[in-house]
């Protein structure tokens, strides 16, 4: 096939890397407060998971899975980016290495469920996509994974987790209202309209 013939290849729009950064560095900020451990709990309680979520609800689908995965190249690099000035292959090792993990596809289903609320995604789906990713799949990745680390019974990690919850329903609730405003805003900003126009080829 001559370069005629070959198809034109979609350049990553300049918009979307610096979204993308932007909320790599966004999740990174929200652990400066630090982290807390309660309960003896080997995972400590963070803000970042926020960050997640905002993403998700924001970027869609694969731009805030992008966001998160920068973060995670940046600390597996020795950055001191996650909660308390943790950074390092030795995360990926610790208790909190499943939880971390789970921010990735946690992001993902986030940004596509709100992607499949159309142009106007209603405040029940924001909260639905956050708790579905921001706290169902990264429960599901982070609980084994500690589980195993701690040799601790997946009941009793389960238990300990369980102190997160509270935390993390009022993070999924404030990710909503932020995203809804910021919609409201900038309609541009709604992951469905992101997704037609470049199935449109367009910027």
């Amino acid at each position: 096939m001559t370069d005629e013939q070959s198809p034109p290849r979609r350049r990553f729009p300049a918009a979307d890397i610096a979204r993308v950064s932007v909320f790599a560095a966004l999740i990174a900020v929200l652990g400066m407060p630090g982290a807390l451990n309660i309960f003896g709990d080997a995972v400590p309680i963070t803000l970042q998971t926020l960050g997640v979520m905002l993403a998700g609800a924001i970027l869609g689908t694969w731009r805030s899975a992008l966001a998160v995965v920068v973060l995670i190249v940046l600390v597996a690099a020795g950055l001191p980016l996650l909660a308390g000035g943790r950074g390092g292959l030795g995360v990926f090792t610790g208790p909190s290495a499943g939880f971390l993990i789970g921010w990735l596809p946690g992001a993902a289903l986030t940004g596509w469920i709100v992607e499949r609320g159309g142009r106007t995604p209603s405040t029940v789906r924001l909260v639905t996509a956050c708790l579905a990713g921001g706290v169902g799949v990264v429960y599901l990745c982070g609980i084994p994974v500690q589980a195993l680390v701690t040799g601790l019974s997946l009941g009793k990690t389960a238990v300990l987790s369980a102190a997160f919850l509270p935390g993390d329903l009022a993070k999924a609730v404030l990710a909503s209202i932020v995203a809804r405003g910021t919609q409201r805003a900038y309609p541009d900003a709604v992951p469905a309209v992101h997704r037609e126009r470049l199935r449109a080829g367009g910027r």
